[in-house]
C-alpha cells in the first residue's frame, strides 16, 4: 500500500512540476492534483498497453517517436475528466507528458522500480 501512495505522490509532483514548467497546462487545488494522479496511473495501466499495441505500426514506422503522441493522449484524457485541470493543446500535452515521464523515471531511479523501501542486510560470512 504503502508503494501505491509513493507512486500516486511522483506522479503528482510530476503533474504539478509540468503544471509550473509548461505553459499551457494548469492544475487548480491539491485534490485535483491528486486525483488526476491516481487516474493517470490507472490510465497508463489499463488503456496505454491497448494504445501501444493498437498503434505498433505507427510507433514502428516513427522509430517509436508516436509513444510521445500516445503519452500526451493519456494525459489529455486525464485532464478532460477533471474541471481544475487544463491543457491548452497538442504540444503543451506532449511537453508536460514529458515532464512527468522524466520525473517518474528519476524517482524510479532513487525509489527502486517496486515503488517500495527495501531494506537490504548483509552479514558476513560464517566460517
Amino acid at each position: 500500500m504503502a508503494g501505491l501512495i509513493l507512486r500516486v505522490l511522483v506522479v503528482a509532483l510530476g503533474l504539478w512540476l509540468a503544471a509550473e514548467l509548461v505553459p499551457g497546462i494548469e492544475v487548480k487545488g491539491t485534490a485535483t492534483l491528486l486525483g488526476a494522479a491516481l487516474l493517470l496511473g490507472l490510465v497508463n495501466a489499463i488503456v496505454r498497453p491497448l494504445l501501444v499495441l493498437l498503434t505498433l505500426p505507427f510507433t514502428i514506422l516513427t522509430l517509436g517517436l508516436f509513444l510521445l503522441v500516445i503519452n500526451a493522449a493519456t494525459l489529455a484524457l486525464v485532464a478532460w475528466a477533471f474541471d481544475d485541470f487544463t491543457i491548452a493543446g497538442f504540444w503543451p500535452a506532449v511537453f508536460g507528458a514529458m515532464v512527468v515521464s522524466v520525473t517518474g523515471w528519476l524517482a524510479s531511479y532513487f525509489i527502486g522500480p517496486r515503488g517500495r523501501v527495501e531494506v537490504v542486510v548483509m552479514r558476513p560470512p560464517r566460517d
